[in-house]
């Protein structure tokens, strides 16, 4: 009895040191506080500006967290959240509208606790501080340079300082934004289009600037729209057309369609989806000029159809369909070579949709060249190209009727008349000039 006697009690000691060990390891296991991130992390902050945190505690998930302003001897608590589900990240927004601050410096304190048994239970907690100074005034513009008008379909240019920092600043053209980008001198440039879609009366275009704390100014730029009027054409659509290219675009747009029916759907449907492509491409364009002088037309070469030309298809005599042509055609040999019209960076090349086989070269701020149907490419993204560079070959891929280069001009993914960047006397008037 007395050897069971003594096992029993080795075995329950045992199985304390067991649990002691476990409780030990569950205290200690996680001796470190969230992690804790505060974006924009600026140093900056207006009233209404929204500030996010994002926690994180990879052993054993974020617990809760406070923040608190504190100017001078004065403290208050503007966040206080507890998370239940103690999930290993947690984000959360506020601002400092109810901190009743004034201009100046103040102290943001954040504290955020884990779930973990440490302190006995209490857990781990990471107090940051985060120095701050309360802006409430939106930035000031000063525009340096601007033309005093700009063409229906055209582009404008502006050349300006801003007294401060900015997050983002450009051009507001209804819903179309144009980024300015700011320039060796300290100022910014920015280029702008007046879409062709746009009548006159509704061209109201804006400057606007918004700082590192949140604080924005809009103001309505003082420059004078001018109309243009572009032509009108009637295309036949012929069968001999049809049966020869919507095998093309039959991925594109699948579908037991007849060919008048994936003509219309390539026409409409696929044109705009081409179009919202170009805009995301002329997203990736670099902060300055990359190009020089006047752009290049396909050497020997004539216009065959012109920017914004409204078009009428017409069917069997009938019309079927109505759409607006965005570019210069330009004809020469068959499988002319197609030079770069000015130096840059490529930044797209192959197949899209109606414009075939497709080259896209960024000429910095925004400025961006395209060139379409070709028969062959010879560029590769990312590639630096130099003025009069061969890039390709003119064909008929995408929805040309013939051999020839349809080339545009795009100001952020907008099109815009081409005519405008093949004249040297434009480009000085309202570019080179100006930046001097």
């Amino acid at each position: 009895m007395t050897a069971a006697k003594n096992l029993s009690i080795v075995i329950v000691f045992a199985a304390l040191l067991g649990l002691l060990g476990i409780g030990g390891f569950m205290l200690f296991q996680d001796m470190e506080g969230p992690e804790v991130i505060l974006t924009p992390d600026t140093g900056r902050a207006s009233p209404h500006q929204d500030l996010t945190l994002t926690l994180r505690d990879k052993k054993s998930g974020v617990r809760s967290v406070t923040v608190t302003v504190k100017k001078n001897s004065h403290s208050l608590v503007v966040l206080d959240s507890a998370f239940a589900d103690g999930r290993r990240e947690q984000r959360v927004t506020f601002n400092l509208k109810d901190a009743g601050l004034k201009d100046g410096a103040f102290d943001l304190e954040v504290r955020a606790t884990d779930t973990s048994l440490a302190g006995f239970g209490k857990g781990n907690t990471t107090t940051r501080v985060y120095p701050m100074r309360l802006d409430t005034q939106p930035p000031r513009v000063s525009v340096k340079s601007m033309p005093p008008y700009v063409r229906r379909g055209g582009t404008g240019s502006i050349l300006y300082s801003i007294n401060e920092d900015v997050e983002r600043t450009g051009v507001k053209v209804g819903d179309l934004y144009f980024p300015g980008f700011k320039q060796p001198s300290g100022d910014y440039l920015c280029f702008f289009a007046f879409p062709h879609y746009l009548a006159v009366a509704q061209y109201a275009p804006e400057i606007t600037a918004v700082d590192l704390s949140g604080n924005a100014m809009a103001s309505r730029l003082v420059i004078r729209p001018l109309d243009r009027v572009f032509r009108h054409d009637n295309i036949n659509i012929s069968e001999s057309f049809l049966a020869s290219k919507m095998p093309e675009f039959e991925q594109d747009v699948p579908g037991e369609l007849s060919p008048l029916e994936r003509f219309l759907k390539v026409n409409n449907e696929l044109r705009a989806s081409n179009e919202q492509k170009l805009l995301e491409i002329g997203k990736d364009t670099a902060p300055a000029m990359l190009w020089h002088g006047a752009f290049l037309q396909l050497p020997n070469s004539a216009t065959r159809a012109g920017f914004a030309d409204n078009r009428s298809y017409l069917h069997n005599g009938q019309k079927v369909d109505n759409q607006t042509h965005l570019g210069l055609d330009f004809a020469s040999l068959a499988m002319a070579e197609v030079p770069a019209s000015n130096s840059g960076r490529v930044v797209f090349t192959g197949h899209l949709g109606i414009y075939g086989n497709l080259v896209v070269i960024d000429h910095g701020l925004g400025l961006q060249t395209l060139y379409s149907h070709l028969s062959e490419i010879s560029a590769n993204v990312g590639q630096q190209v130099k003025k009069g560079d061969i890039i390709g070959k003119t064909g008929t891929t995408g929805m040309a009727g013939g051999d020839h280069l349809h080339f545009g001009v795009t100001i952020g993914g907008v099109q815009v008349q081409p005519l405008e960047w093949l004249d040297p006397h434009w480009i000085e008037d309202n570019v080179t000039a100006r930046l001097k």
